[in-house]
Order: C-alpha cells, then structure tokens, then sequence
C-alpha cells in the first residue's frame, strides 16, 4: 500500500479534474516548483497510482442513447469465451467480477432498446441475464478522493504508519511484509 502527503492527494486531485492542465496550474495546486510537480508525477505513474490518462467521451454524442446495467451469471466452462466476446463488443464499458447471484456486471451503451436487446440476444448463451436501464446518473465517475481517518489517530488500514518527514529530497523504499512505502514529498 502507497501512503501519499497532502501534496500528492492535491495533485491527483488536479489531474483527475483536469488531465490536460499545465505543469504551472499542478504546481500552484500543489505549492510545489514545476520540476518538483514534474518529479511528484513521475512518481506516482512509475508507483502505478496514476495509471494513465484519458478522455471523458459522451456516449449520447456519439450515438449511444440508452446505458445499462447487466448482470449475468456464467458456469465456470463458459466464462472465459463470454469475457472473450465481451472485450470485444463496442457496447461494453466496464466488467466487473463479482460476488453474489450473478458472475459479471456490465457497463453498456447502445444506440437504442433495439440494439440492447440485440446485444443481449447475443450474451444469452452464456447465462441468465438481468438487465436495469439506467435513467439518469445523480451521481457520474469521479475520481478517488482521500480517504479521512475517522477512528481517533489509529492508521486507516492494519500495518499502515506514518513516514516521518524528511529534508531530504530522495526517495526512500521502505518494505513491510504486504506494504510498500513510497514517501512522495520532495
């Protein structure tokens, strides 16, 4: 588990509002210099907290007027040919594997009921289905926010401590079984 300051929380909290900002914006939201953002950032991509960077696209301007959600309970010999299908199927946003009655749920977009209850058709030999029209989202994506500690100075998370801060600018790998710790500070 990565542990991050208050300078990495605002810069992921940056780039999750707006991946496209100048370093100049970064740093003044962070209170760090340009390079130090720069190195910050270099970081967290290098420790995979910030995996990549990507485009919101709207799927009612492009053509996709009805969401779904779409569970689906699959026997063991059928899952990997019905993931196979599913990756490749432009309707598909998002696979979730999951607990519970149902083996998979799924984000997707189609262009009209017609069309998911196409797709549909489609994924129906692997599983029974149950499928919720999405109506409206009062509530869209967003980004990870800091988690707050609520339980009276204790750590967030079993074997989880504080980095003493340091001076110094290197940056120190510090391994216990099961965590990592990665101060972020400059």
């Amino acid at each position: 588990m990565l542990e991050l300051d208050d300078k990495a929380w605002r810069l992921i909290q940056s780039i999750q509002a707006d991946g496209r900002q100048p370093l100049k914006v970064l740093a003044a939201a962070t209170g760090l210099s340009i390079p130090a953002t720069l190195e910050r950032l270099r970081r967290l991509e290098e420790a995979g907290v910030v995996r990549g960077f990507h485009a919101d696209i709207d799927p009612k301007a492009v053509g996709y007027s009805v969401r779904a959600i779409v569970g689906i309970n699959v026997p063991q010999p059928g899952k990997q040919a019905l993931l196979d299908k599913l990756r490749n199927s432009p309707r598909v946003l998002e696979c979730h594997h999951v607990s519970g009655n149902d083996s998979y749920m799924l984000s997707v977009v189609a262009t009209d009921l017609e069309d998911l209850e196409l797709f549909l058709s489609q994924i129906n030999g692997f599983g029974e289905t149950r499928t919720s029209i999405v109506f409206s989202t009062p509530i869209e994506r967003r980004g990870l926010r800091r988690r707050h500690n609520g339980n009276q100075g204790r750590p967030a998370s079993p074997g989880i401590r504080a980095m003493p801060r340091s001076n110094s600018r290197r940056v120190e790998i510090i391994s216990n079984p099961g965590h990592v710790y990665i101060p972020v500070s400059s």
